[in-house]
């Protein structure tokens, strides 16, 4: 791999904010969840969460523009459960929902851990995701439309959270663990490879800085081992 990509990539994973991200509520049409994917990778966000009770998952894939290689897409088969695994790992969870007690985008800190819910392409944020929000947030609507496509309010919120995160010194130094960076940085380096490691069960191996191998001599064992198995 050339060493301009190698510093590509790990100039994206500098930035990433792993405790941004975002949940949707009902969101069904394959081009918004797309579109979303697309706006985490766009704003920094290494992973995202979709409410989707079907079995089929794959319809956005070919939407995705790539995206889903950078950003891993968590399924939750109810609100009440994604909300509830958010809230354990110490989220807020803010749902973009118009109600007495919303507040507008720009008013908002949005560099403590943050979850934006995003409802579906119709009803909105349903009320039992609502009311299990610790908040509300809203896109204040200057012209006659009364609401934004779900995907570009979602792009709205996770671009004015990465601006005051940016400000506050956030993308100044890596914020993902040592063992998130070196997976995804395995992974973006050696795509093939890290997926006939997880086919076999092999720990993907340690990368230095310009994305060679730590140990090639050790991996090497452990990675023929397996095909003994």
């Amino acid at each position: 791999m050339k060493p301009e990509r190698v510093a590509r990539i790990r100039e994206v994973l500098d930035r990433r904010q792993p405790d941004l991200t975002i949940i949707t509520d009902r969101v069904s049409k394959p081009h918004n969840i797309s579109a979303i994917i697309r706006s985490c990778d766009a704003f920094a966000v290494p992973e995202c969460h979709v409410v989707w009770p079907d079995e089929d998952f794959q319809t956005y894939r070919r939407r995705a523009a790539g995206s889903q290689h950078w950003v891993r897409v968590n399924k939750h088969p109810s609100t009440a459960e994604g909300i509830a695994h958010l809230k354990e790992r110490g989220f807020r969870i803010l749902a973009a929902h118009l109600s007495a007690s919303a507040q507008p985008y720009d008013q908002l800190d949005f560099t403590q851990p943050t979850a934006f819910l995003m409802g579906a392409e119709l009803e909105g944020v349903s009320n039992e995701a609502a009311e299990l929000a610790d908040g509300h947030v809203i896109v204040p609507m200057q012209g006659m439309v009364e609401s934004l496509n779900v995907s570009v309010v979602a792009a709205l919120l996770l671009s004015e959270a990465c601006r005051q995160r940016r400000q506050a010194g956030f993308f100044d130094q890596p914020r993902l663990a040592d063992a998130d960076y070196q997976r995804l940085f395995f992974e973006a380096c050696y795509p093939d490879l890290a997926r006939r490691c997880r086919e076999r069960k092999v720990t993907y191996p340690r990368l230095l800085e310009n994305g060679d191998l730590e140990d090639s001599a050790a991996f090497s064992v452990a990675y023929n081992a397996s095909s003994n198995q």
